[in-house]
């Protein structure tokens, strides 16, 4: 069987990170029953199965290896837990519970705001000003209309990013020179030598919330995406959450 058709089958039950799964005692727990109710599930023949030592049921297809619990409820994938029945994936749900922020215990008075419209919808975004994915999430939420956005000056990738964020913070107007740069290349003026700026701070509050790349967008009700996420996510994760 071709890997990518385990694959394929795998990606549809929607999976991610690491999980301990219990194995349980089931009638017909056999090498040959577990073949079966994998076929069953996944619709994929398996080449073998095998019951190992901790219990839990190695399956392999071609190269793909993973394992199941003897009812074939749950795989581990990867590192990944999935409920088979529901299509779950456990680990995400967990991992996206570790990582939700805060939101009212953000301090946004460190941060470049930007309002449109009304300013009602509230969101967050951690971003790099060399960071080629933050640019284009900048042009995609110009679309966005009754937003107010806290931009957390995040300079990961260079010393040039730090002095850019410096550059902006330091500006008389902080909003319009980030979308100067962002929009149109035009650079920050240099920073005065005696300006005051959050960005050791904020680099501090990235690395405690775990915010690994740019950008990080972080909504009211706390969960994150990272990327330059599609205006359409955003937008439905505000009527999710509650939003206009």
């Amino acid at each position: 069987m071709k890997t990518w058709l385990v694959m394929a089958a795998l990606v549809a039950l929607g999976v991610v990170g690491t999980a301990h799964a219990q194995p349980t005692k089931a009638a017909g727990s056999t090498e040959e029953g577990i073949r079966a109710r994998v076929e069953k599930q996944l619709n994929v023949k398996p080449d073998t199965v095998t019951r190992m030592p901790f219990g839990l049921y190695e399956v392999v297809i071609g190269t793909e290896v993973f394992y199941v619990d003897a009812e074939v409820n749950y795989a581990l994938v990867g590192g990944r837990a999935i409920d088979l029945k529901t299509r779950e994936d456990l680990t995400t749900k967990k991992r996206d519970e570790l990582l939700r922020v805060d939101f009212k215990a953000l301090p946004l008075d460190n941060a470049v705001k930007i309002v449109r419209g009304d300013g009602s919808r509230k969101l967050v975004t951690f971003e790099d000003p060399n960071c080629g994915f933050c640019k284009k999430l900048y042009r995609d939420l110009v679309g966005l209309n009754n937003v107010t956005i806290h931009t957390f000056l995040y300079p990961i990738l260079s010393q040039d990013s730090f002095e850019k964020s410096r550059g902006i913070w330091c500006a008389k107007d902080r909003a319009k020179t980030w979308e100067d740069w962002m929009l149109n290349g035009k650079a920050p003026p240099a920073a005065p030598a005696d300006c005051k700026h959050p960005l050791q701070q904020t680099l501090e509050l990235g690395r405690k919330l775990d915010v690994t790349g740019t950008p990080t967008i972080v909504f009211t009700d706390g969960r994150r995406m990272p990327g330059a996420v599609p205006l359409e996510r955003i937008e439905a994760t505000f009527k999710e959450i509650g939003g206009k």
